[in-house]
Formats: C-alpha cells, structure tokens, sequence
C-alpha cells in the first residue's frame, strides 16, 4: 500500500536545493531576499547556501511584510552558521531599527501610502505608530469625519501619506487627508508658491481648537492663531470663527519648510493701537466696561482692543464692581510698546501714588 506523499513547501524545496557553504558568525552582508512569507524569509547571502531569518525576528516580520518583497537587499548579520535544519541563520535587526526609516523615505518621495495604528490624541495632533516610529497626523490633516473628533481614531488602522520624514530629529509627520482624497504634494507646492504672502485670500474653516481655527487657503493648509483673530483678548476662538464659514484672512507668513500658512483675521482692520496716545491722553476721562478682576486690579475695556488696568494700589478697597458695569475712568498713563494703559477711577483729589 503506497503512502501519499506530503506536498514539500517551496522555502523547503529551495532549502534542500542548495548545500550550505562555510561561513562566519558575526559576520554582516548584503543579501538578496528570494522569497518571503509570515513563516519566514530566505535570503541569498552570496554562497551556494540560502539563509534563514531566526525565529525570534520571524515572529516580528508580518508587521514589516507589505513593504518588502522578493529581490530587494538589505544588510544582515549570521547568528548562526548552520541551524538545526542545517541552513545559516541571519538577523535583520539592522533593518529593523533603520530600514523603516528607509522605507518611510522611499514612500514620502513616491507619495504612497502607508497604514499606521492611531493613538491618543494630544496637543499637536493624534499620536500614530508605524512599525515601532512614533508620528503625529495633525489636526488639520485629519478627514472632515474626524476632524472635530480626534479622539474616535484611537486605536484605529488607517491609510496616510507622508509629509515629513526625519530620522535625525525622529520625526515622522503624517496626512489621513491627504491618502482619503489623493492629493498630490507636488500639486499642493504648487498652490503654495502661488499664494502670496501679506495678501488677502479667502479661506475655509476646517476646524476650531483652544488655539486657533483651522483653515484651508485653496487647496493649503493654514492656521488663524487664537491671538491672530482679533485685536481684543480672545479665550475661546469658537465665538468668533465657525466650522465650514467662508471668510477673508491675510496671509501673514509662509512657512517654506511645511508649506503651511500663518494667516490673520485681525489684521484686515486698523490696529486700535494706532495713535492711542491722541485718542487716549493723558488725565482724559473716558468711559469704559469692567471686563474682568485678577488679584492686581480691575481690567476696563475702553473700546474693542484697548483695555487699561486699574492697579489694585490706586484702588481704596471699597470697590465691588461686577463684570459688565460701566465705570467712568482717568488715563494715568499709557505703555505703546507693551500695550498696556493704566487707569484712575475719579477722585476729588489724586491719590499720593499718582504721577
């Protein structure tokens, strides 16, 4: 009775197909991959013997399998001359600390793809991982799905391309967008150059954070800074600016390394602090809107982007006022440079500190 006989695995038959040939451990060279699967990886070392990789970094290698394929070569060491299999054995562990850095630089240049596993979300954007590299895909290249809810990427696989790669400085900036809708980053250096910087363009909101709003200049990336949005203080950029409004912004600067803009709202109008010591003289009396106590005094706001302090030292203690009451004030003395105006409230005589 005849048994059936096993199909032989084709890494097995190209093992058995060539003897192994004197080598040494430690020793590192360039070696070819023949072929390459989750069970392992058969190198061509330049010998009549074909090399295996070991079978701690094998259990490593699904991660690392999209970006390799037959032919290509690589720098491995031998850890051992001759397994129990009686093949060599080598490591990648080269590879593995900078050969993905390698193929992060391959895929920048060709604009592919790559899938990274997305973390927390942070300041500067949702945290990804690819291959062990930790990145960031900013806020502003999320998709519009995600874009005001970062947050529900954690944990998710998702396609992005590459949009700054530095092994040096560890950096690895990355664009969900930029994958989801196929763009270009020779088209978007285009659209770069085109803009011109200290210009009025029309921008769209993208997004609203606590630090500014999210903008997009035809087709290019921008951020209105929360202190570029209008001349008085702003704490919260949401009440002025709204996800998906259209609106006129100048193009403050470009930023030439990252192709992104600086942009302003704020700067479309005079800045009130133009002449403000011919508007503001000294012991003019004015009205104004207490808009808030800290523990060194009371701020008044006079007009939109001019606020004088009341200094606690010219207070008697006596006063309660409430955010929102009108009070009638004296310019004590004005600090263009710092942007800083002090204040008096009235008094039948001036106070010894008053100068």
């Amino acid at each position: 009775m005849s048994r059936t006989k096993t199909p032989t695995h084709p890494m097995e038959a190209l093992l058995k197909s060539h003897k192994p040939t004197k080598i040494s451990k430690g020793q590192e060279l360039d070696a070819s991959i023949v072929s390459l699967s989750k069970k392992g990886i058969l190198f061509d070392i330049g010998a009549k013997a074909y090399a295996v990789l070991g079978d701690l970094e094998v259990k490593e290698i699904s991660t690392y399998l999209p970006y390799l394929k037959a032919g290509n070569k690589m720098r491995v060491r031998i850890v051992a001359v001759e397994s129990k299999d009686g093949y060599p054995v080598v490591s990648m562990r080269k590879f593995f600390q900078k050969g993905k850095w390698d193929i992060l630089k391959e895929k920048k240049e060709k604009e592919e793809e790559i899938e990274v596993v997305c973390g927390e979300y942070g300041k500067g954007g949702v945290f990804a991982d690819f291959m062990g590299i930790r990145g960031v895909v900013p806020k502003i290249q999320l998709t519009e799905r995600y874009i005001n809810q970062p947050e529900k990427l954690a944990e998710q696989k998702i396609k992005v391309r590459i949009l700054e790669v530095d092994e040096e400085k560890n950096r690895l900036v990355v664009s969900q967008k930029a994958a989801a809708l196929g763009i270009s980053q020779k088209d978007l250096k285009e659209k770069f150059d085109k803009i011109i910087e200290g210009k009025t363009h029309k921008a769209k909101v993208l997004g609203v954070s606590e630090f500014g709003a999210f903008c997009e200049v035809e087709g290019v990336e921008g951020l209105i800074h929360i202190s570029e949005i209008s001349w008085e203080k702003v704490s919260n950029a949401a009440e002025y600016v709204k996800t998906g409004e259209a609106l006129d912004v100048v193009v403050v600067e470009k930023n030439l390394t990252d192709s992104k803009l600086n942009l302003s709202l704020k700067r479309l109008t005079k800045d009130p602090w133009e002449d403000i010591e011919k508007k503001y003289p000294k012991d003019k009396e004015v009205k104004g809107t207490v808009v808030r106590k800290e523990k060194y005094g009371y701020f008044v706001r006079l007009e939109p982007g001019i606020e004088g302090l009341i200094h606690i030292s010219k207070l008697s203690g006596e006063e309660k006022f409430e955010s929102g009451q009108e009070v009638r004030v004296f310019v004590e003395k004005i600090n263009n440079k710092g942007r800083r105006m002090s204040l008096l409230l009235p008094q039948k005589e001036k106070p010894v500190t008053y100068r």
